[in-house]
This record gives C-alpha cells, sequence and structure tokens, in this order.
C-alpha cells in the first residue's frame, strides 16, 4: 500500500527508510546529511562497506541503527570524479535495480513499513514524473504500508 505524506521523514514511524546515494557518497548533502547526523555510525560503516565491497551503481547496502530502525542506502547516482566532489547524477536504470533490489530485500527480511523521500530528484537530478512510476512498479504491490514524502516539511511529523 503506497501512501502519498508531507512531513520529515526522520520523524517517520516506519521501521525502514530507504534513499539514494552514489556508491563513494560522503553523506554531506540533503537526505545523507541528515541521516548521518543523526546516526554517525551509518556513514562510518558505510565508507568501510565501501572499500571493502567496491559496490557498483544500482546495489543497495542495508543499515540499521542501535535502535533497530533499518536505513536502506540505494546507490542510484554516479561515483563523484574525486575525492572531495559532489555525487554524480542519477540514472533511472539505476533507480530501477536498486528499488528491485529494495524489494526483494524488505520481503526477505520481513520488514513491516519503509518511507522513502522523492529518490534520485534532489542532488540526483532525475524528473519526479520518471521516478514515481518505477517506485510504483516495484514497492506499490507490497503488502506493507509504504509512505512516500513527496513533500518535506522539516520537523513535521507526516500523517502516516
Amino acid at each position: 500500500m503506497l501512501k502519498n505524506v508531507s512531513g520529515d521523514i526522520l520523524l517517520s514511524g516506519a521501521k525502514a527508510i530507504a534513499h539514494g546515494i552514489a556508491p563513494n557518497d560522503h553523506f554531506a548533502s540533503g537526505l545523507a546529511l541528515a541521516l548521518r547526523e543523526r546516526y554517525p555510525a551509518l556513514a562510518k560503516d558505510f565508507r568501510h562497506w565501501f572499500h571493502e565491497a567496491h559496490p557498483k551503481v544500482g546495489e543497495l547496502w542495508a543499515w540499521a541503527s542501535p535502535e533497530g530502525v533499518r536505513v536502506y542506502n540505494l546507490l542510484t547516482q554516479e561515483p563523484a570524479p574525486g575525492e572531495k566532489a559532489l555525487p554524480g547524477k542519477a540514472k533511472l536504470e539505476h533507480v530501477n535495480h536498486a528499488l528491485r533490489a529494495l524489494r526483494h530485500t524488505i520481503e526477505e527480511e520481513k520488514i513491516a513499513s519503509l518511507a522513502v523521500p522523492r529518490i534520485a530528484t534532489g542532488h540526483g537530478g532525475l524528473d519526479w514524473a520518471d521516478v514515481e512510476p518505477v517506485i510504483r512498479q516495484h514497492l506499490g504491490t507490497l503488502n506493507i504500508p509504504v509512505y512516500i514524502y513527496s513533500r518535506y516539511v522539516k520537523g513535521e511529523k507526516a500523517a502516516e
């Protein structure tokens, strides 16, 4: 069940949050930065995983907070061209592959609910009109609540 909501995804009651990043992301902007500030170990663990696994775009990396909140990091954007550079742009094919992996992981891990932002449309540069149907295709038939945070409102809890 998909439900569009407005609010701050960090205040979501969902058991998991998914967001888009690049393979060598520094979690320096947008939702990634907010997640890094809330869960400092997330970025540290991601850097370690990145150097060990050498992931490709279209993959997924799952992380859990000490409180049990799952964060699914979808590698939707091209890697940054340099060590200090911002991540590259997202591609719809990467979003498609990452969402396919996300659906599989959610079903396998029996996640009870999921919150997602407008994946790959901020720093990723994709048009929401192109991304939303892909989200609906992969997540729309899950038998769990999927909250699409279609409008960000800092500090406001969404009506999930």
